[in-house]
């Protein structure tokens, strides 16, 4: 009966599109490659040679492009690598070789840019569809180790192996005018002490909020705009890779010794209306080795280890549904993308989806000003932030509207950060937060899984019961 519901299940899936496709890679080698398997049935896919993508080196462009930053060994010559696969079709992929060797990536939302940070603590950004190099800077004092775009494409957000995070406004970068300067930035973020693994940006409900993970063994949240840390959790290992759930009210949080914890998303900016234990999260233990990667798929939480496997959750239960063996390495990056994207597209598709990538430029290429502005943001700019989407001749005008908009849209009572600890809680801080009226939080939305964190709410509620009944 059960297998019979499971194959209903993924024809149904089938024909809603809804099946997607789990995408993994080592560093170990080249050879390795990469591997893309079913997400349902765990059948493998597709094998892609020729990649050893660096921590945090994969991306998927557009759900159209692979893009992975290869890894730079030690002592070797010459500059670095980014390797681009369309999935729709198999073919050699287009390699690039930048001026160093790239270690993060990411890309906007809309796929317009890419940009890529080096051990040197430079960046560069790159226009996707020409391939120009439009800004190389050294940003950072040590090697960047995490790249973000903000919520609504508008700000870059950079992390470094000695803690640090610097916030970018995409508007500075493209300046065309100050393109010779170096970029304005945003806010500074100093309050790691140890190199950061993970930065995710939400709109929030009142601010853009950006949570930040470190091997200091903590995940911050902070006002984005403001540049003010908000809240503090601390965890008894290093965190190698966060994630939030689609609803944004769950933080998932990988460590180095194989666990991931999971804990309320709490922002500080309003009142908290669960009553949730902060000091014991729901810890699901599965791997065996460092984990290296999380993401979410339709079903449910992936997680990637060192141990060679992705593991596939029922995070609620704590129930692994489905673990991917990886015996030709440790898995260091890893996607989720729609089944669909792998299979081979009409003309008409293809003419209606049409997104050009082109070779990247290793180096600036002239600026020619008779071709007018660039198109700085997207149109699908947050509701929160609404920067204008015309052109800026000076960093001046940029910082003039960032004022404006703090001052119109964000002021408000100042909140202090509270701290909240794993085996020690700050608990005279937990009545130390911003409120805002009648503002209600808002309801975790999910796609397939909306039960889930009722279950999970309600268990991590009981164990604050049995706790004061102990007491």
């Amino acid at each position: 009966m059960r297998e019979n519901e499971g194959k209903f299940r993924e024809k149904e899936m089938d024909s809603c599109g809804g099946r997607e496709a789990l995408v993994v890679c080592s560093d170990r080698s080249m050879s390795v490659g990469i591997t893309v398997w079913d997400m349902v049935c765990g059948d493998q896919l597709l094998h892609i040679p020729t990649c050893a993508a660096s921590p945090r080196g994969l991306l998927c462009l557009r759900e159209q492009f692979l893009v992975a930053s290869q890894i730079h060994r030690h002592g070797s010559i010459g500059g670095g690598a980014i390797f681009v696969w369309p999935l729709n079709k198999p073919q050699s992929p287009l390699r690039n070789y930048p001026m160093e060797a790239i270690g993060p990536v990411s890309c906007s939302k809309d796929g317009v840019y890419v940009v890529g940070g080096a051990p040197s603590g430079n960046s560069y950004i790159w226009e996707v569809a020409d391939g120009r190099l439009l800004r190389t800077w050294h940003g950072h004092q040590k090697s960047l180790t995490s790249l973000a775009f903000s919520d609504d494409d508008s700000l870059l957000i950079s992390g470094s192996d000695d803690g640090m995070i610097r916030v970018w406004s995409m508007i500075s970068l493209l300046d065309i005018a100050d393109c010779g300067r170096f970029p304005s930035l945003f806010h500074s973020l100093l309050e790691h002490t140890s190199s950061i693994t993970g930065l995710l940006s939400i709109s929030g409900s009142s601010s853009p909020v950006l949570v930040s993970s470190s091997l200091d063994g903590t995940c911050k949240v902070w006002d984005l705009v403001k540049g003010r840390l908000l809240r503090t959790r601390v965890f008894p290992a290093a965190i190698t890779a966060i994630v939030l759930d689609p609803g944004e009210q769950l933080l998932f949080s990988g460590s180095t010794d194989g666990q991931v914890f999971i804990t309320m998303l709490d922002t500080g900016l309003v009142g908290d209306p669960f009553d949730v234990p902060e000091d014991q999260p729901v810890v699901l233990n599965g791997h065996n080795g460092s984990i290296t990667a999380l993401a979410f798929s339709r079903s449910g939480l992936v997680s990637a280890s060192t141990d060679c496997t992705a593991c596939l959750w029922d995070f609620a239960n704590g129930v692994i549904i489905r673990r991917f063996n990886h015996p030709k390495g440790a898995i260091t990056n890893m996607v989720v993308i729609p089944k669909s994207s792998l299979l081979s597209v009409t003309n008409h598709q293809r003419f209606s989806n049409q997104f050009r990538v082109s070779l990247l430029d290793k180096y600036p290429q002239p600026g020619n000003s008779s071709m007018g502005m660039i198109t700085l943001l997207p149109s699908s700019c947050s509701h929160r932030v609404h920067l204008p989407t015309t052109g800026f001749q000076s960093a001046v005008s940029l910082n003039q509207q960032i004022l404006d908009l703090e001052t119109r849209m964000y002021t408000r009572s100042d909140t202090n950060e509270t701290r909240d600890e794993y085996s020690q809680p700050d608990v005279g801080s937990k009545n130390d937060k911003a409120c805002h009226g009648d503002e209600q939080a808002l309801a975790i939305a999910f796609t397939r899984f909306d039960a889930e964190p009722v279950v999970l709410r309600c268990r991590l509620n009981h164990n604050q019961k049995e706790k004061k009944a102990d007491d």
